[in-house]
């Protein structure tokens, strides 16, 4: 062998290979469905660009509480699992396809952008979203409660809201005739 060195092979070298990338995002395939994983600062930079590729329509924005849950949660490598998720799925109805976006939000900073500027429908995804896990999203016109009372203290879909016993009442017991 001559004095120089053969060029190793990423196997060889013992490195991982490299992900498939959307728009410089991490790339998974889950049932035959795209699903791209954005860092949060750039989420709102991936739905702009994939509106461009003709995913024009907001069909469903909601939010996941993983606590409790192990790391192992079909993440591409180089995601870091966090406890919240913000999870969108995107349709481009003129070539038929779907897209899922999935954004890591983390609990010591549970905010993420809002997209009701590229996606007026997800405005009150959006609001549920906060409503149920207290998820803030910048930029949102009108972040208010929109399933829970306004008076309502925590947000009951976390998975450390207290539960607690709402007490029924029923109507009294029609008297023997």
């Amino acid at each position: 062998m001559s004095g120089e060195a053969a060029a190793a092979t990423p196997a060889e070298a013992g490195d991982a290979p490299e992900p498939e990338l959307l728009h410089g995002a991490p790339v998974a395939r889950s049932g035959g469905q795209l699903t791209v994983h954005p860092a949060r600062d750039g989420y709102l930079e991936l739905v702009a660009a994939l509106r461009g590729d003709g995913y024009w329509v907001c069909t469903d924005l909601c939010g996941v509480d993983y606590r409790g849950y192990g790391p192992s949660r079909g993440l591409p490598p180089g995601v870091s699992p966090e406890r919240f998720e913000v999870v969108a799925n995107l349709l481009d109805p003129t070539a038929r396809r779907r897209v899922r976006v999935r954004v890591q939000v983390p609990e010591d900073e549970p905010t993420v952008a809002s997209i009701t500027s590229l996606h007026p429908g997800a405005d009150f995804h959006e609001r549920e979203t906060w409503d149920l896990f207290g998820i803030h999203f910048d930029g949102h016109p009108h972040l208010t409660r929109i399933l829970m009372p306004d008076e309502w203290e925590g947000h009951p879909l976390r998975k450390d809201y207290a539960v607690g016993r709402i007490p029924v009442q029923f109507k009294a017991p029609r008297s023997a005739r």
